[in-house]
């Protein structure tokens, strides 16, 4: 009948369903009946009634009857269930360690190595024309390339739709000509972009699909970058990436024309905005930078650099750095 899914052997099966026929039956009544032996048939009446299949009358000879075989039949598919369940949980524990196992012996599988520079170039390339809604990373030196090697592709990208966001080191800001000839184009083309005193590695994440991190940049040595897939470790860089977003400064920018950049506040007070050089200084002062730096990264001399900020201190009506950043970003400049 097809009970022997739930665990009765065929001739067990075929004594209960001579039982049912044969209510209140002795062994040797019923072994006629099923044409079995009827000391076989008393040992397989014994497991009926240990299974709860069956009832014993306490009479001589003893008496057998069948359990309802709706009720029996269930308590039995019942018990398959609950062996079949802690069958699937087994199997999940054994995937468990499997995956486990398979990581250690094959790392690789969700983190690839990567060791040539012009790979580690193509691979981050890639990751910026494969994204399909954002990009985010943290800019820090040293760098592979020239920085803004990637601004054309980045354009086209940010025109096409793909958000991009970025958190940039203060050492970025300070690397000579960034701001103005790097950082500051790419916001006028809307990347959001801001700034952290420090940044803890080098990143680029496509979506929530891949990421790269370099960790090896040596100039004259071998360059090496992790790319790494969708995984737990994906997920942890991406959280990183949003916790630093947070404490990051928002950098800004002007046209030229007195229009305010992607992130620049609505409000002002003022309709003159800072030239394009004024708005680097503001941005780079903003960061934390020495006036060593500053210069450095403007191309100014120091001395030109403190005459600068003295002057746009006191347009701004302050007497602290601190101050004028504060009115800056008063009048939507910072």
């Amino acid at each position: 009948m097809g009970l022997d899914v739930l665990g009765l052997a065929e001739e067990t099966e075929r004594v209960y369903v001579a039982l049912v026929a044969h209510p209140r039956c002795t062994a040797s009544e019923l072994g006629a009946a099923c044409g079995l032996p009827s000391a076989k048939v008393g040992r397989l009446l014994s497991k009926l009634v240990a299974d709860r299949l069956a009832t014993k009358a306490a009479v001589r000879p003893p008496r057998y009857s069948a359990t309802a075989p709706d009720v029996a039949v269930t308590t039995l598919i019942q018990e398959r269930e609950e062996q079949l369940n802690e069958a699937r949980s087994a199997v999940h524990r054994l995937m468990d360690m499997h995956r486990e196992a398979t990581r250690v012996a094959h790392p690789d599988l969700g983190v690839e190595l990567l060791t040539d520079r012009d790979e580690l170039s193509r691979v981050a390339r890639r990751l910026i024309l494969d994204a399909r809604e954002q990009v985010r990373g943290f800019d820090r030196p040293p760098y592979v390339n020239r920085p803004g090697t990637n601004l054309d592709v980045q354009t086209q990208r940010q025109r096409a739709g793909i958000a991009h966001r970025v958190v940039y080191d203060r050492e970025a800001a300070a690397w000579p000509g960034r701001m103005q000839g790097d950082i500051l184009s790419s916001i006028r083309t809307g990347e959001k972009a801001r700034i952290r005193p420090e940044l803890p590695l080098k990143l680029v994440i496509s979506d929530s699909e891949a990421a790269v991190v370099p960790f090896s940049l040596a100039s004259q040595g071998q360059s090496a970058a992790y790319l790494i897939h969708r995984s737990p470790l994906l997920a942890a860089l991406e959280a990183l990436f949003e916790a630093e977003w947070e404490r990051a400064v928002p950098l800004r920018d002007t046209d030229g024309t007195g229009t305010a950049g992607p992130e620049a506040d609505s409000l002002s007070s003022e309709t003159s905005k800072p030239d394009p050089e004024t708005q680097s200084l503001l941005n780079l002062l903003a960061s934390g930078l020495t006036d060593s730096a500053i210069a450095r990264a403007q191309g100014w001399s120091e001395r030109t650099t403190q005459r600068r900020i003295q002057r746009l201190m006191e347009r701004l009506g302050a007497s602290t750095r601190f101050q004028a950043s504060l009115a800056a970003a008063r009048r939507g400049w910072l």
